[in-house]
């Protein structure tokens, strides 16, 4: 292993169990010796390091939860066990695989890209419990990927019948038991409410198994918060459209995720922002002043257990909502505290500006600030806050005037019928901000632009390859991201016919938890080539024998003989949704700088991630590689990725999938219907967030539809919106083969 590859796998350990989240805990853990255990469950020998598809890495060494416990000392007690799952899951996926093979001959697709991220269900198995000791541990976990959704089902969203049964059996069996989620997104826990510690240990990366034995026996512990709602799968709104083919109707407009649950007066099973942590904490407000527009709320968080850890407090706001409706409530600001020992405190100081909070008001073409008050609500999770005080703004106040630019669906946005008023408290005093303290922007569009003094001169065919690249009509591989020709694996490079115009070729590698790229590689004078197949692993099950030997003859996997075979192993970072559940931004740039330095390392030019899109639905597949449900949350967390990566000099962030790409069935070809106002509250604002505070070198469109136009030729999206409002600067690019899904739709 060379000296990077642990250095980073050193990285990746000691920030990774921030990123898990404790649902519920009754002391049992962390252990205080190792010993015998019993490991069950489908996450126990088939660990999950992320999701399927672009987001996979090709790390030399994967740690696994078995490997992770039995390295820290346990002596794994249910062998057995596992070997009969093994082969209950094998058969299991024979059958799928056949399965999907043949859907995908008669709907006359290659199988590879018909299965690609497709969903396994768990399969039944009926195994005997029968571990030593008097601690067992179940990892049950989930995959999910680019090209399929998720479904409502047993052993996806839903618990197979045999997870539920062995899981309450195990927490009734044993003196101490645990069970660990290894999965991408939510599942519906409902039927566990018996069960006393659940570790929702997510998907980190290259050493999840050794994070997993750190907390175990508490050289670590957790101190993460959910970035999205759990509950069970009949608790989530059913108002917007999910999982048609052609049109998808956002109709539940702003209300999404906690903005529901808190609006209509819902609790869900574990609330947004919701974790708990091997010590407990108190909160707070010792203070609210204001500066002009600016709010300040000054917090006091105590470690009030016996051992060490760290909190996150959240300030969220209720807004006036009189003449724009608007949710009871919605996240404006958070922090975390350092290390605090038991007994110890710290000040936290959680700041905003007024102007964050306007909504956007369509029939005006304006972002609002309502004249009245504003509700500062304090805690650890969005279903736990009590009023810390009241801003009252004495008029009402345009923050930027703009226009109505993304088209119109065929549908009014749902509001509740019913919704919770913002109680007020008498005993807080009001502090007053006149709304002439609220500055005032006018956007200005139909800018006009120069020319870089580079080009000038270049003659316009030329030209037209610095918008194709350096395509080569490769056929599948180019199809799947692999066409690299500098850097093998990598996902496509930049035209070298402008290299005599002072424009090299750029390399680009996908993302977005860590680099995807090939792991061994010769070079000649042709350039380098890939010593696999050089698709994701988890579309290679899929073909038949006589396919995989295509792809070898294709990719001249056989080295020339006397050839070097070179190497060049990634490091697996946390998937988004995991990094985004430490409500740590240093721990995401800390990230991006990880991945900055690989790309400086194997001579990476872009980085086609972070991804930032919204957990509108908990089906969506590629939910894994989002932050959260929330768009402040996305955008600070996607601008801190994107600063750790581009302060290598030569090295750029790509934010994507710009916009509304909220569900993977017929991606090329979906119509997103979304409002104006829910679009630029909801979906657009983290991506406003990301540009205004790191400006990412470049940016990619989605696949979808826009309300009728593909967003890659969507002009008030990314002329109107990214460039003449937000005041993006860097480069657009579409995503890999958009012209083909555009010329199908005709």
């Amino acid at each position: 292993m060379n000296a990077y590859e642990q250095e980073h796998r050193n990285i990746v350990r000691t920030l990774a169990p921030e990123c898990t989240v404790l649902l519920r805990s009754n002391g049992d853990f962390p252990l205080a010796e190792t010993g015998k255990l019993a490991l069950y469950g489908s996450g126990a020998r088939r660990t999950l390091m992320g999701g399927t598809g672009s987001g996979e890495v090709n790390t030399r060494t994967f740690v696994t939860a078995e490997q992770g416990l039995e390295a820290a000392g346990f002596t794994i007690t249910t062998k057995s066990w596992l070997n009969g799952y093994e082969e209950v899951r094998a058969e299991a996926r024979k059958r799928f695989i056949a399965e999907l093979r043949a859907k995908a001959k008669a709907a006359h697709l290659p199988a590879a890209y018909f299965g690609m991220g497709a969903v396994m269900p768990e399969p039944d198995y009926d195994l005997p419990l029968a571990g030593e000791g008097d601690t067992a541990v179940y990892v049950l976990s989930r995959i999910s990927g680019e090209g399929s959704d998720r479904e409502a089902i047993p052993g996806d969203i839903l618990l197979s019948e045999t997870e539920q049964r062995d899981i309450l059996a195990l927490n009734a069996q044993y003196r101490r038991f645990l069970l660990v989620l290894n999965v991408g997104g939510p599942i519906d826990l409902s039927p566990l409410g018996e069960v006393k510690n659940i570790l929702l240990l997510s998907q980190l990366g290259i050493d999840t198994g050794s994070v997993l034995a750190d907390l175990v026996m508490g050289k670590a512990y957790p101190s993460g918060h959910l970035t999205t709602t759990w509950s069970a799968w009949a608790d989530y709104c059913t108002d917007g459209e999910f999982g048609d083919r052609e049109d998808t109707r956002y109709r539940e407009g702003v209300y999404v995720g906690y903005r529901y649950f808190d609006s209509v007066g819902k609790r869900a099973q574990f609330p947004f922002g919701f974790g708990l942590g091997y010590t407990t904490f108190s909160l707070a407000a010792n203070g609210v002043r204001t500066d002009g527009e600016m709010v300040f709320v000054d917090v006091t968080v105590k470690n009030t257990g016996a051992r060490p850890g760290r909190e996150t407090a959240q300030l969220y706001v209720s807004v006036p909502g009189k003449r724009v409706d608007a949710p009871y409530q919605a996240l404006a600001a958070f922090a975390k505290t350092d290390e605090l020992a038991a007994g110890a405190s710290e000040t936290l100081t959680l700041s905003f500006a007024l102007s964050d909070l306007a909504s956007y008001d369509a029939a005006n073409a304006q972002y609002l600030l309502e004249a009245g008050d504003y509700v500062l609500r304090l805690g650890a999770n969005s279903a736990d806050t009590e009023v810390c005080g009241i801003v009252r703004l004495d008029a009402d106040a345009v923050t930027r005037r703009v226009k109505n630019c993304l088209g119109v669906p065929d549908f009014t946005d749902w509001k509740p019928e019913t919704k919770r008023g913002a109680e007020l408290l008498k005993s807080l005093k009001v502090l007053e901000v006149s709304a002439a303290s609220i500055p005032t922007a006018e956007a200005v569009y139909g800018r006009a632009y120069e020319v870089d003094p580079i080009l000038r001169g270049v003659p316009d065919e030329l030209l037209a390859y610095a918008n194709i690249g350096a395509f080569s009509g490769g056929g599948v591989l180019s199809m799947i991201g692999n066409a690299g020709r500098a850097v093998a694996g990598a996902a496509g490079e930049t035209t070298d016919k402008l290299a005599d115009c002072g424009l090299p070729p750029l390399v680009m590698a996908d993302g977005p938890a860590g680099l995807r790229l090939s792991r061994q590689f010769t070079v000649d004078d042709k350039g380098v080539h890939a010593a696999d197949e050089g698709i994701p692993e988890s579309m290679l099950e899929f073909l038949t024998p006589v396919q995989r030997r295509f792809m070898s003859i294709v990719m001249n996997k056989k080295p020339k003989k006397g050839a070097v075979m070179h190497e060049q192993y990634a490091t697996a970072i946390p998937i988004g949704t995991a990094i985004a559940q430490s409500w740590n931004l240093a721990l995401a740039e800390a990230c991006g700088d990880l991945v900055g330095e690989e790309m400086e390392c194997f001579g990476v030019h872009i980085w086609l991630a972070p991804a930032l899109n919204i957990h509108r639905d908990i089906r969506c597949g590629r939910n894994f590689e989002y932050f959260s449900e929330d768009p402040l949350i996305s955008g600070k967390f996607a601008a801190a990725i994107t600063r750790g990566v581009q302060k290598h000099p030569g090295c750029a962030a790509t934010v994507k999938h710009y916009a509304a790409n909220n569900q993977e069935l017929n991606r090329s070809n979906n119509n997103s219907m979304v409002s104006e106002r829910a679009m630029r509250d909801i979906y657009l604002r983290g991506f406003g967030i990301c540009v205004r505070e790191s400006q990412p070198h470049a940016l990619m469109t989605s696949y979808n539809l826009l309300n009728g136009v593909h967003t890659s030729e969507h002009r008030g999206l990314i002329e109107d919106i990214l460039r003449c409002e937000f005041g993006y600067k860097g480069i657009v690019m579409t995503d890999w083969v958009t012209a083909r899904g555009i010329l199908s739709k005709g």
